[in-house]
């Protein structure tokens, strides 16, 4: 077979056999998830759930076994087939990989479990008519069911001993008792469509009761009966690690010499930080010039819903700015929203476009309880990571290529290559000239500077290494990195409160390998960008270079590698 190579996506193209294929594989997966409904625009059961029990885990990999086996008997016919089968095979083999490694059986974290998808579902479900919040009502009515699934899950990874840290059960017990509040997310989506269908408003209510007290249920039997059985180290151990870098990387990494680079790019990004402090006032320490600018009323915002405003022009603006003379961006992928998340969990995140673009991409900000004030030189680079040319400028673009790709090439995800092109594009809106001002490249580096970090915590954590020399005390020579540590380090690495610290401490323990994907991906599409400057010489565009990788869709950065240098040859 010859080395893939990149098709003219922006033309019209027969459909071929493994398209046709990877269309029933989409129909497969949304009759298995039918949450993806709500993603796809699809029609059907507008409030099913996928069955999280180990039946459903079950049946999953009886798909995918058997997609992979039928997979080897599809012809490929061109070179976007070629790019489709190296993905979709490698894609395959690592879902089996995963639930054969145990992995949904300890599926307990503060961020990306079956206990926050069943809720976070909702915020993408239309919220505009009686017969939109219909459907929401007898969603949270099947709340219940979904949150038994996953809690007979839990149970069985009891029972053959894949069990997750008993400090991710203890922060999932604490959310989950968050949500089971009558006015928790629930109550006040009860109320919501109570104020637009006032018919309804008893039946929604007693659906969101449903739905709290099943919330309710998992928080207690987390903390009595799924605690005392978990582990009470919180490292995942090389194996498991590997397993899950690739899987959020996208690519096989070298973990002790990624771990060593993590070390010098956290130097990099301090001494660039320290560059511009000085320039504000010899001398000024890191912190205080941060405290400085976070008291300068020229980068302040005394409000969520200013601060949702300021985002929403930022990230039009970049749209207005980048669309034509960057990138290509149609007319049906400009549009991006701006929102402010139901819940108060902190983090920042990007819902995608649906498919027939109805529903626009949206930034998400979840605003931690109390948290009133915010300060736009630390996030002017999450609106570009988020919007464009970050998160929304890939996935619309992906989403756009029906003329050439099929859905599951147009909806596939790989972290290394998603964030990392998100942190890619904000160092790129930097060498545009958007971050001049020095306090908005401040916080550009300071964001980066986070990422850095986290590759070293994540790493060292995991995999049980001493902590670098180079951020030690002379106490802490010697010392394997640990939680206390591990909340210094971030603390000393990450400007936020202590709350957001905390949370994202917590994040890297539980959810092994995804946090450095950033930082590597980002690394992974910069070693791509200047091989290809490299090789076309004065020929290269920067511009097209963009277009062609962004066109493939999101695939896993050893395709993306094995995909651009095919090109060149």
């Amino acid at each position: 077979m010859t080395q893939p190579q990149v098709g003219d996506a922006s033309e019209a193209r027969a459909a071929t056999p493994l398209d046709a294929f990877c269309e029933r594989w989409v129909d497969q997966l949304v009759e298995l998830y039918p949450e993806m409904r709500i993603d796809l625009a699809r029609a059907g059961d507008l409030a099913a759930y996928a069955d999280y029990s180990p039946a459903g885990i079950a049946g999953d990999r009886e798909l995918v076994a058997r997609a992979l086996r039928e997979l080897a008997e599809v012809p490929v016919q061109d070179e976007v087939d070629r790019v489709t089968e190296l993905e979709l095979r490698r894609d395959l083999e690592l879902r089996l990989a995963l639930i054969d490694a145990g992995m949904p059986y300890r599926d307990v974290n503060n961020i990306a479990t079956p206990a926050h998808s069943i809720r976070a579902i909702f915020d993408l479900m239309p919220q505009e008519s009686a017969d939109d919040f219909a459907v929401i009502a007898e969603r949270m009515r099947r709340v219940p069911e979904a949150v038994s699934g996953y809690l007979e899950t839990l149970r069985e990874g009891v029972r053959r001993g894949h069990v997750a840290a008993k400090r991710q059960v203890r922060e999932l017990a604490d959310q989950t008792a968050a949500y089971a509040k009558l006015n928790g997310p629930f109550g006040e989506l009860a109320a919501a469509g109570a104020a637009i269908a006032p018919e309804l408003a008893e039946e929604l209510a007693a659906a969101a009761r449903d739905a709290a007290e099943a919330y309710g249920r998992l928080s207690l039997t987390l903390q009595r009966e799924i605690e005392p059985a978990a582990n009470d180290s919180d490292a995942f151990g090389r194996e498991l690690y590997a397993l899950n870098s690739k899987m959020f990387v996208g690519a096989e990494i070298d973990l002790d010499e990624t771990y060593e680079w993590g070390v010098a790019e956290l130097q990099r990004m301090i001494a660039e930080q320290r560059e511009i402090a000085d320039s504000f006032e010899p001398g000024i320490a890191i912190a205080d010039l941060a405290q400085r600018l976070d008291d300068d009323p020229k980068y302040r915002i005394e409000s969520a819903e200013t601060f949702r405003d300021w985002m929403q022009v930022r990230a039009d603006q970049a749209v207005a700015d980048l669309a034509g003379s960057h990138f290509e961006i149609s007319d049906q992928m400009r549009a991006i929203r701006c929102m402010i998340a139901p819940t108060n969990e902190g983090g920042i995140y990007y819902t995608g476009p649906s498919e027939d673009f109805s529903r626009p991409g949206q930034m998400w900000w979840s605003v931690p309880e109390g948290v009133t004030s915010f300060a736009t030189w630390r996030e002017l680079t999450t609106v570009y990571h988020e919007g464009v040319p970050g998160h929304h400028l890939q996935i619309a673009t992906a989403t756009a290529q029906k003329g050439s790709l099929n859905t599951w090439r147009r909806m596939n995800w790989c972290s290394g290559h998603g964030e990392g092109w998100a942190l890619y594009a904000e160092r790129l809106m930097d060498e545009l000239g958007y971050l001049d001002d020095p306090a908005y490249r401040f916080g550009m580096l300071d964001a980066q500077r986070m990422r850095a970090a986290r590759v070293v915590l994540d790493i060292g954590v995991h995999l049980g290494k001493e902590v670098p020399a180079e951020f030690a005390s002379a106490d802490d020579r010697g010392r394997v990195w640990d939680y206390d540590f591990a909340l210094a380090f971030m603390t000393e690495n990450m400007m936020a409160d202590p709350g957001s610290i905390r949370f994202e401490v917590n994040r890297y323990f539980g959810w092994a390998g995804q946090a450095p994907s950033y930082k590597v991906g980002q690394r992974i599409w910069e070693q791509l960008r200047e091989a290809a400057a490299q090789r076309a010489g004065a020929n290269f565009s920067l511009r097209d270079w963009h277009t062609r990788a962004l066109k493939l869709g999101t695939v896993s950065l050893d395709t993306l590698r094995e995909v651009l240098a095919a090109e060149s040859n």
